[in-house]
């Protein structure tokens, strides 16, 4: 045996296993008498035993303490992000309004742009970037909202009828966040494509129970209004409800002349066109309040506007000329500002069913989105995105015939397009005004000019061209590349899809993580700029009243215009047997 090793069962071995076997026979005795048992074992517990003590009492306190201030620490995040806490800095609020851009807008214009740039399938668009929840988007009336009551959701945070400019369905008026903001301190703007009438930007500063009382809205706007003026900046279309009838471009019912009555008892400096529009400067050269209407009513799409930009300045020039106006104007103030920003062609091109007006107008507003979070980058500030609804029922995808489809789709086909369905339709039907040609030449003209060299089509067959001979219908040149393309829609309508809501790089927007009513957009804007609407609405309802007018038979006529009828306002619809209805005896014109 090696020196120093002993046997395993050595007598000292032995001993230290006799002396625990006689501990555990006195432990086992005194559980059976109820006796505690006495060991001496503290003689041999010395300073090492001690200090191991101290070191784990310390450790486990410490941990202890880690943890506490970790959850307290998450507590005060939540706090700040998720309940909407409000920064100290000044307040800036760009609210972007994708009017009818669904989910597969993105989809389609996302593929259209790698397709036309040759980028790879990770490329993506600026919005893909900063998604952060949806939107659910019914109304009071139906599951199907339109952009009327789908802005008022977002200007007052309540639900209304469809139809309704910031009204609810008992037919008062509901105070909006532009309303209120203006009342706080804050400077205000809307910039929209379409015209500044238009039920979105109208649902921030009008109050009316149709939204086609468009003459009404466009009084209100410039401050013919219980606040008076609330708009500080204006930029869009729609010029012909405020010019008197007698005026040449005017589509106003009556002879009032708002650009005049907003320049002299309001103060707007004002500008009608592309060379004015020029004088701002990208918003250095503004001076406040301004009305800029820079086409008569919409401004062309995009895919048509870029063959006259020396007419129209593009969405994304507007959008930097008011963020920098507005910037400028609130440099000195503790109170920042408050913009909207509509794309609102997108919606009319899905009404079109147009995907090649589409794709542009996505891409556009897109240019802008990016323009926005540049100034934020340096600035102050959120910015939230959200479309009020779906428009068209649009898919990427089409069963052109009864056989299982192939599963294909082909974005490529609307590269070639150079425009829009809506304007080759007008050159048509403008050339058929102007000539008189034989059905063999009109034939000739449609297949070669319009169908070739507008839509990028080089295989109409001899059915189509008659379709545009027989009816010359944008609809028809939509459809024409959209079967091509495999793009399908469903409606020329609105749908009830959830629509994407974007948001910039900012823990405050963190409260529209998700899925969201409407309202809650509403809401959010609200509380951002800590307003209360809850005034507005009172004073809106009190001095109204000092705005109605008489009629020139002695019938009162409200300042909101006429009412709706009150049956169905504030409940959804139902099934009527509507499948039963001839499409081409229902005489009603859909709104966009």
């Amino acid at each position: 045996m090696a020196r120093g090793e002993e046997p395993l069962l050595s007598s000292s071995r032995r001993a230290s296993s006799e002396t625990s076997d006689d501990r555990a026979g006195a432990e086992e005795d005194a559980l059976l008498s109820g006796q505690q048992t006495s060991h001496d074992d503290s003689k041999k517990r010395g300073w090492p035993f001690w200090r191991e003590v101290g070191l784990f009492a310390w450790s486990v306190a410490a941990t202890a303490a880690l943890i506490i201030i970790a959850v307290l620490y998450q507590h005060q995040q939540s706090s700040n992000t998720s309940d909407g806490a409000k920064p100290s800095a000044k307040r800036n609020m760009v609210f972007m309004v994708s009017d009818g851009m669904g989910p597969t807008s993105l989809s389609l214009t996302r593929s259209f742009r790698q397709w036309e740039s040759g980028l790879p399938p990770d490329d993506v668009l600026m919005l893909d970037r900063h998604l952060i929840g949806s939107s659910r988007t019914r109304s009071t009336s139906s599951l199907i909202t339109d952009s009327a009551a789908g802005a008022t959701a977002f200007s007052c945070g309540q639900k209304s009828y469809n139809g309704a400019i910031s009204v609810l369905p008992d037919h008062t008026p509901c105070g909006t966040v532009l309303e209120a903001a203006k009342k706080a301190g804050y400077t205000t703007g809307l910039v929209v494509t379409t015209r500044i009438t238009d039920a979105t930007p109208a649902c921030f500063a009008a109050h009316v129970n149709s939204r086609s009382e468009e003459d009404i809205i466009a009084e209100q706007m410039i401050g013919e209004h219980p606040l008076g003026r609330v708009v500080d900046l204006m930029l869009g279309g729609g010029r012909c409800h405020f010019l008197p009838s007698s005026k040449e471009g005017s589509c106003r019912k009556d002879d009032k002349d708002l650009v005049a009555i907003a320049k002299e008892q309001y103060g707007y400096s004002y500008i009608s066109d592309r060379k004015g529009f020029d004088g701002l400067n990208l918003g250095s050269g503004v001076k406040l309040p301004l009305l800029g209407l820079v086409a008569n009513r919409d401004i062309p799409y995009e895919v048509d506007r870029r063959d006259v930009n020396d007419m129209y300045p593009s969405l994304d020039e507007m959008a930097q000329t008011a963020i920098n106006a507005l910037s400028e104007a609130t440099r000195d103030s503790e109170k920042g500002f408050f913009l909207m920003i509509e794309g609102s062609r997108i919606d009319h091109a899905g009404h079109g069913n147009d995907p090649v007006a589409q794709a542009h107008e996505v891409l556009a507003y897109d240019k802008a989105f990016a323009s926005v979070l540049k100034f934020l980058d340096g600035n102050d500030g959120v910015m939230i995105s959200t479309s009020d609804h779906e428009t068209g029922g649009l898919a990427t995808a089409r069963q052109l015939h009864a056989a299982y489809p192939e599963y294909l789709w082909h974005p490529d086909v609307l590269i070639n397009a150079s425009h829009s369905a809506e304007y080759l339709a007008s050159q048509l039907n403008d050339h058929i005004a102007l000539y008189s040609l034989s059905t063999g030449d009109l034939k000739h003209y449609i297949n070669e000019e319009l169908l070739q060299s507008g839509l990028g089509v080089f295989d109409a067959t001899e059915d189509e061209v008659q379709r545009l001979v027989d009816n010359p219908s944008a609809y028809i040149f939509a459809d024409i590349i959209s079967r091509r393309a495999q793009t399908g829609w469903t409606t020329h309508g609105h749908s009830a899809v959830d629509v994407n809501i974007y948001a910039s790089d900012s823990p405050y927007t963190q409260p529209l993580l998700g899925n969201h009513e409407n309202t809650e957009i509403g809401e959010f804007i609200r509380d951002y700029l800590n307003l209360d609407l809850k005034p507005i609405t009172e004073e809106l309802i009190e001095r109204g009243t000092l705005f109605d007018t008489v009629s020139v038979t002695g019938e009162k006529l409200s300042w909101m215009g006429k009412p709706h009828n009150m049956a169905g306002l504030d409940e959804l619809d139902h099934y009527h047997g509507d499948f039963k209805r001839d499409y081409h005896d229902d005489k009603k014109h859909f709104a966009p």
